[in-house]
């Protein structure tokens, strides 16, 4: 059966009349009578009765007309999703950022993404770089934001830009009046960090040498659960911290924060994005990678 059959069987039904439903299916009334009784032949049962002043349906074709309407339903459904397919900037798209990235990146990403594409919303969701991996992989997300090294099977990733490292002090530290700090002195003070499972924690132990082999007290390293959490333990006094760039846009000169940047060699982390190469709206990666592109803090200024 085909589902030019199953719309005459439907038409005629509504119509009980051979040539009026042969007119609404723009064909003849030969044509639509050979194919219902092609049908019928197939499913080897009388669908209609029909009489010289009238068409019925038996019993059993008015269940089987009620399901060719249902299927005639669904294909129009299919219809519309190919439809939004075409259009790649239609649909929601699924983004997916570290915690270190995500609530710095989101609320300028979020406006950008509408200026270009208003009727693709925005899922997103912050986790651990291994946790993102898992889900782009398995289709639950479109893409990620992360930072390099990262790399997976039959996934593209693009670097999006280089993002420094600064310096959180309080601001009655005995380092508050330096223009900046150079990156193998921080092992000299208390430092608050991220915990385990974090990968600025593992990038900024990597920048900033002796940090995880000083064991005198003075480089005593406190985990805090998030960024904004060590920001305020800073600004409480409890010691220094690393962060992105990004998450120091917002704090204020006069605060009981103090942003200092490193002297040279200067800490970095190259930010990037990451999605499957099978996925199949490439214009809604083309319009993400041009938004995160805008948002970009790489210097002091978005």
């Amino acid at each position: 059966m085909t589902l030019t059959e199953l719309r005459y069987i439907v038409t005629l039904a509504q119509e009980r009349h051979f040539g009026r439903a042969a007119e609404r299916c723009f064909v003849s009334q030969p044509t639509l009578s050979i194919a219902v009784k092609k049908l019928e032949s197939e499913l080897e049962v009388a669908l209609f009765e029909r009489s010289k002043n009238a068409v019925q349906l038996t019993p059993v074709g008015e269940r089987v007309v009620a399901q060719a309407q249902k299927v005639l339903e669904q294909a129009r459904t299919i219809e519309e999703l190919a439809h939004e397919g075409r259009d790649q900037l239609h649909s929601p798209l699924r983004v997916g950022a570290i915690y270190t990235i995500g609530p710095y990146l989101f609320p300028h990403l979020v406006p950008r993404i509408r200026d270009f594409a208003p009727a693709m919303p925005l899922y997103l969701e912050e986790n651990f770089t291994e946790v993102l991996r898992v889900k782009l992989r398995q289709g639950e997300l479109d893409a990620i934001v992360i930072a390099l090294p990262f790399s997976e099977p039959d996934v593209l990733v693009r670097p999006l830009y280089d993002e420094p490292f600064r310096l959180l002090l309080p601001a009655d530290h005995p380092w508050r009046d330096l223009p900046q700090v150079a990156p193998d002195e921080i092992k000299e003070t208390r430092l608050l960090m991220l915990g385990e499972g974090h990968c600025f924690r593992d990038q900024v132990l990597e920048s900033c040498p002796g940090i995880h082999s000083n064991r005198d007290g003075n480089a005593l390293v406190t985990e805090g659960s998030s960024l904004e959490t060590i920001r305020l333990m800073v600004a409480s006094g409890l010691g220094a911290s690393v962060v992105p760039l990004s998450a120091t846009t917002h704090i204020p000169a006069d605060g009981p924060v103090l942003v200092k940047s490193f002297a040279a060699p200067q800490p970095t982390r190259t930010l990037a994005i990451a999605w499957r190469a099978s996925f199949p709206r490439p214009k809604a990666i083309d319009v993400l990678i041009d938004s995160l592109g805008r948002c970009a803090v790489t210097g002091g200024a978005a």
